[in-house]
């Protein structure tokens, strides 16, 4: 029958500090659950204090002669120190290193698609590395890269800045840009977590969630009728007098014809 191997199981990631009774030194330098030195006392004593406060004595400094120990809630104390480290890690990681990668000969649309991500990247907070390839008989013109280079840099100075200039090491031309004080502002702002809402915040928005419960609609509560005035009594319209009719109008007499004047006789002069 084959014999089973027996490993051990592998410890947990992360720093692991010895508490309790794998403490196996004769004295520590206490710090108390307020954060008070308190000295330099036996393990057993530091262990019964930590044990009368329901907390842990953990071994926080053993690089220490005598190692440093307090007294404190383990798991919170562990919780705190993976925090740091996440957090130290995505900061570690936010200044990677990137390449970008032109020809000497490079068209006007392809570099604008590099300058693209150049900007993506120098705003994101990394530094970013130009290399410019040279083939065959390029080699002979070294200022084309240079002035593919320099066009790089104009485009992106106002988000980055020539830390390392173009240089030529065979057949590579490279410069690296580092990011801007704006642009690692502007990358700090995007990586922020959202700010979190208050209580009274997210009671009302959970309220507003939740469906609205409908009871059974009530009646409208009628109100008492004011007593109004009485309508004034409409007095009966008294009869007018009828209308004069009108007379027909008379036939004019016919306006008389003016009759044509006669011609008068001359007058005979006088007799002398």
């Amino acid at each position: 029958m084959p014999r089973r191997s027996r490993r051990r199981p592998r410890p947990a990631p992360g720093p692991s500090f010895r508490r309790n009774n794998r403490i196996r030194v004769p004295e520590v330098r206490l710090i108390d659950e307020e954060g008070e030195q308190v000295g330099v006392v036996p393990t057993d004593e530091a262990r019964r204090r930590a044990k009368d406060a329901g907390l842990d004595l953990v071994e926080v400094a053993p690089e220490a002669r005598p190692p440093v120990c307090k007294i404190l809630d383990y798991g919170r104390f562990k919780y705190e120190v993976q925090k740091k480290e996440k957090r130290s890690k995505s900061s570690s990681s936010a200044s990677t290193l990137k390449e970008m990668r032109v020809r000497p000969a490079i068209s006007p649309h392809d570099l604008g698609y590099r300058l693209k991500d150049g900007r993506k990247f120098l705003g994101a907070g990394h530094k970013v590395l130009v290399v410019c390839m040279f083939r065959g008989r390029q080699m002979a013109h070294p200022e084309h890269g240079h002035d593919v280079m320099r066009r790089v840099a104009e485009d992106l100075g106002d988000i980055a800045r020539v830390e390392t200039a173009a240089k030529l090491m065979g057949r590579r031309m490279s410069m690296l840009l580092a990011p801007t004080s704006a642009a690692k502002r502007g990358a700090s702002k995007s990586n922020r977590p959202p700010k979190a809402k208050s209580a009274p915040e997210e009671s009302a928005a959970a309220k507003s969630d939740l469906p609205q419960e409908t009871g059974p609609s009530e009646a409208p509560v009628s109100q008492p009728e004011t007593e109004m005035a009485p309508k004034a009594v409409s007095q009966p319209e008294t009869e007018t007098a009828p209308k004069a009719v009108s007379q027909p109008e008379t036939e004019t007499a016919p306006k008389a014809v003016s009759q044509p004047e006669t011609e008068t006789a001359p007058e005979t002069g006088s007799d002398s």
